[in-house]
């Protein structure tokens, strides 16, 4: 089967970088290779996808709602905003998750477009067999994101100097990466994507 490889970019939001509401230590650091990313696969007229977290005010996610987590990227709202120097193509598809106010949704498969479309239905309209990810955080969204995506039989590749962990447990996002290696992703820096 033809490699036919996606770019995507998991909830780099205000919230989840430095003076965010649940902010990841250097979180905006992904930034950077995440631009110079998008632009190698903009350039190869390849997919740019971009996930967000758009919860609702009141989320069973949230900890005033029994939840583990402080209150963070809510729709309409500066901290759900993707990061002012993240640069995605204008043909980036973006989709939505978390907006089920029951459901965690950390993975960018729960996802959809504005038109409701779920990720897993954008990738096959653009026969998608190859995901590359990078973003935020290496130990809950991206490492959800990625299980899931092997898990429905695509190739993956993580950007690991494009991704940073929560680490609410010192070695979580050690422990990650260990897990994603083990579960079938590919290892590789932004610098060495050949497409």
């Amino acid at each position: 089967m033809t490699d036919k490889p996606a770019l995507l970019v998991v909830d780099v939001q205000n919230d989840f970088c430095p003076g965010g509401a649940l902010a990841v230590t250097d979180g905006d650091r992904v930034v950077a290779p995440l631009n110079r990313a998008a632009a190698i696969f903009a350039a190869a007229h390849l997919p740019v996808l971009a996930s967000r977290d758009w919860h609702p005010a009141r989320s069973a996610h949230f900890q005033p709602f029994g939840g583990p987590w402080p209150a963070h990227c809510v729709q309409d709202t500066p901290g759900a905003e993707l990061h002012p120097r993240l640069h995605l193509p204008d043909t980036g598809i973006l989709l939505s998750k978390g907006m089920d106010e029951t459901r965690d949704g950390y993975s960018a498969f729960d996802g959809m477009t504005e038109a409701g479309s779920p990720l897993a239905e954008v990738l096959g309209e653009h026969t998608v067999n190859h995901l590359y990810v990078g973003g935020l955080a290496t130990d809950y969204c991206v490492r959800a994101t990625v299980l899931d995506a092997l898990e429905r039989g695509f190739a993956v590749t993580l950007l690991v100097d494009a991704v940073a962990g929560v680490d609410v447990q010192p070695g979580d996002s050690k422990r990650a990466l260990a897990e994603m290696a083990s579960a079938g992703a590919r290892m590789l820096k932004v610098a060495e994507i050949k497409l």
